[in-house]
């Protein structure tokens, strides 16, 4: 794991020992300063840098002397440093001592907006009065809200503080819930607290990244790897199989149902198979439940080997998920059903 001293703008390596550190988390833009500028005079010059010292200068005040930032602490030139980090990055933010988001279009207007660069305690005793100075729903259209990695170090990150593009302090993932629990449909149960991630359903998980994007399609997979518990190569230029290769990691290592549960919203409805091909068609399915039974499955080289109780209908079959949905509007839970095809002898196939 490469850091970056706050002080001096130098990387160094850690394998052991990792002192405190703080992170940045933040959406990508023109000029960022990598790996390979970071030491170099240029690296001044580029649109990237002020980022990079807006962050360490916070970090200082905070007391810290090492702090993450992806532009420039991965090595991207080493595949084995980049596939290590992206199946780290979950862990790296987690283990951060603050994590500080930059958001980088969001301003504020400079007569009513008192400029926070102080150390914590101060931010933390000034807070309920900030809160009456400025409006926070300026949040809810940052880009940092729609970006696939960004899900995972919202989620992972204990400690979160909130700035504007010029560095202004907004607040914290405490104080701003409520806008960021509307900004990204992420019960706050979930927000509050980090270790009941686990035990969310995967679909729920999925839900989470229906709406977000990502610059190469693979990373749509990739950013969710910690978000799911799962460890797998990269293999940048398989496209939409990265997801599909996400689900059969996933399916060996659980046997929860939700997993199949896609597309109960008709719009979503673009692919065929037992499994998905995005995360999109599972927008809105963040209110599952898991239930008992559900048995285990295998997957081999003819497809998944489950047992479903089906229902025959109109010549084809429903088959009934080990899962519940519940609805808001008639405050009640129901079954959840997929269709299935008959092909040939004990092969179905989805419809």
């Amino acid at each position: 794991m490469y850091l970056l001293n706050t002080s001096t703008l130098k990387l160094k390596s850690f394998l052991e020992d990792i002192p405190p550190y703080v992170i940045l988390s933040h959406t990508w833009g023109d000029g960022e300063v990598t790996f390979d500028d970071i030491d170099q005079p240029r690296a001044k010059e580029m649109k990237g840098y002020s980022k990079i010292t807006g962050c360490c200068k916070q970090a200082v005040l905070d007391g810290f002397e090492w702090v993450w930032i992806d532009t420039c602490c991965i090595d991207k030139r080493s595949s084995s440093d980049l596939s290590e980090a992206i199946n780290s990055m979950y862990a790296w933010y987690w283990r951060a001592e603050i994590c500080y988001v930059h958001l980088s279009d969001v301003y504020t207007d400079e007569r009513d907006y008192e400029t926070h660069q102080t150390s914590l305690w101060m931010k933390i005793a000034y807070f309920e009065s900030l809160l009456l100075r400025y409006d926070t729903t300026i949040i809810h259209n940052a880009r940092w809200f729609t970006r696939g990695w960004t899900l995972q170090e919202l989620l992972a990150s204990q400690y979160m503080e909130f700035y504007n593009a010029e560095w202004k302090y907004l607040g914290t993932k405490s104080s701003l819930i409520d806008d960021i629990e509307r900004a990204t449909n992420i019960r706050k149960t979930f927000l509050r607290d980090r270790e009941k991630i686990k035990y969310a359903p995967i679909a729920t998980k999925f839900s989470w990244a229906s709406m977000r994007n990502t610059t190469r399609p693979e990373d749509i997979a990739y950013c969710l790897l910690g978000l799911v518990d799962v460890n797998m190569p990269m293999l940048y230029g398989e496209g939409k199989k990265a997801f599909y290769r996400l689900q059969i990691e996933l399916l060996k290592k659980t046997n929860e149902h939700t997993i199949f549960a896609w597309g109960l919203r008709d719009w979503a409805v673009d692919n065929k198979g037992i499994l998905s091909n995005s995360p999109r068609v599972f927008h809105g399915h963040d209110c599952l439940q898991t239930t008992e039974g559900s048995g285990t499955h295998e997957v081999t080289n003819g497809g998944l080997r489950i047992r479903l109780k089906c229902v025959k209908r109109e010549g084809l079959y429903i088959a009934t998920l080990h899962c519940l949905k519940y609805d808001y509007k008639r405050r009640r839970l129901h079954g959840i059903g997929i269709w299935l095809r008959h092909v040939r002898d004990a092969y179905f196939e989805r419809v």
